[in-house]
């Protein structure tokens, strides 16, 4: 019996399998980041539903979201240099399977403890394939995959806000519907990855990788530094869009629709990403100073449109807090992804997305804690509001003390953030 020959062989499974081409393969990949981050905020317009369903308070709705953001952490800590080691497909695949597992879990959700637990594990498997997806973008083609994983994160948290809204508003079903839909592209998008080519080699270390530690490596230090206090800011911003968002717009508006709910979440992310694409030539440093502007100025509108109750100045303040949002996180991003090695990539981009989630969760909590037992959801919106500006400011502080953020030795950076020996296209 004739075996035929090892190239025959090879030559047999690749035809079989028939990779995606480079460009399309990018395209999964932020697709992946969209889906992941709409899910995350697919639940915010139902928080109303399942507080009267279940009769829980304000504060409940809080550590929800801060025990997500507890889980995404934990996930990045632990899992966020994995496919440094073992590729990106692998961790890519398993996260996903995850979060359709949760899916099914936010679905049958009977009570707090449930949609507590589909909540861990959602944000897990978020934690583990933020880094993976987006340094795998990078491996692809690393200037588009920098200004990608500063773009993605917006447009998911967006789709998913007010996707959900409009499937609890008008859908039946709502603690259904919307869990199985984002089931539905899970599944097609776990067979797209399958037919993905790895895009980095394997490493020895990985269950090393799997013990948390904070360390950078020594040429991104700076930069890392640097961008980390505007990245804390801006991401507090969106927890208070997330945790307080909901019921302070249906306070402002008058009106119990889930749409409101999930609406200044939506304008928040919406303007986040097409601030991203429409300063995405500038120089990283002046994103950054843009971002922290708009950051105190829209913030600033939205305690007046508080303190006034005037629904529109609120969302006119959303939108240019969003250009805030969108900057600032770009600005942090093109400052230090473009200095890290292919095999740094997601254990630093994990990094970054700690900072991110701890500037979300923790304000966040304890806005919860205030609303309940403080001065109510108007006030505790207006202390938090001035605790965003105070963090901006800060941040602003940092970056003059600091100045211009320096490249890795022998790096010549380009005017938009990204080295101009790394600007080629891998795989084209």
């Amino acid at each position: 019996m004739n075996h035929p020959a090892p190239h025959e062989r090879t030559e047999r499974t690749t035809a079989r399998r028939k990779p995606i081409p480079p460009r399309a393969a990018f395209y999964v990949l932020a697709s992946v980041v969209v889906s992941f981050l709409a899910a995350s905020s697919a639940p915010t317009p139902l928080y109303a539903t399942y507080q009267a369903e279940w009769g829980f308070t304000p504060i409940t709705t809080t550590v929800v979201f801060g025990v997500y953001a507890i889980a995404v952490l934990s996930g990045l800590l632990v899992l966020g240099k994995l496919s440094d080691h073992v590729g990106r497909r692998p961790v890519l695949i398993t996260a996903i399977a995850a979060q359709a597992a949760a899916m099914v879990m936010f679905s049958t959700a009977g009570g707090v403890g449930e949609l507590l637990a589909a909540r861990v594990v959602q944000g897990l498997s978020t934690g583990a394939a933020l880094g993976a997806v987006g340094a795998a973008m990078m491996d692809i083609n690393r200037s588009r995959g920098t200004v990608a994983n500063a773009f993605a994160p917006g447009l998911g948290t967006a789709t998913g806000a007010l996707l959900s809204g409009l499937v609890v508003q008008y859908l039946p079903a709502p603690t259904h519907t919307i869990y199985l839909g984002l089931l539905g592209v899970f599944a097609v998008q776990a067979v797209a990855l399958a037919l993905i080519d790895e895009t980095v080699t394997k490493q020895p270390g990985a269950l090393a990788s799997l013990v948390p530690e904070i360390r950078l490596p020594r040429p991104v230090r700076g930069a890392a530094l640097a961008a980390a206090p505007v990245v804390f800011a801006v991401w507090a911003l969106a927890g208070f869009y997330g945790s307080l968002g909901p019921a302070l717009v249906r306070a402002l508006v008058g009106s119990t629709s889930a749409v409101y709910g999930g609406l200044g979440l939506f304008v928040l992310a919406f303007v986040s990403a097409a601030s991203v694409l429409a300063l995405r030539k500038a120089a990283a440093t002046t994103v950054m100073y843009t971002g922290i502007g708009a950051l105190v100025a829209g913030v600033a509108l939205t305690l007046v449109a508080v303190a006034t109750s005037t629904p529109a100045l609120f969302f006119v303040g959303t939108a240019v807090a969003g250009v805030g949002f969108g900057s600032g996180f770009q600005g942090g991003i093109r400052t230090v992804l473009p200095l890290t090695r292919p095999h740094e990539s997601s254990g630093v981009l994990s990094l970054l997305f700690v900072v991110a989630y701890l500037g979300m969760g923790v304000p966040s909590v304890v806005a919860g804690a205030l609303v309940v037992h403080g001065g109510g959801l108007l006030p505790t919106s207006e202390e938090y509001g001035t605790v965003v500006i105070a963090l901006a400011l800060l941040a602003l502080a940092a970056l003059l003390l600091r100045g211009r953020p320096q490249s890795a030795p022998g790096v010549k950076v380009a005017s938009g953030g990204v080295p101009a020996e790394r600007l080629e296209r891998v795989g084209r």
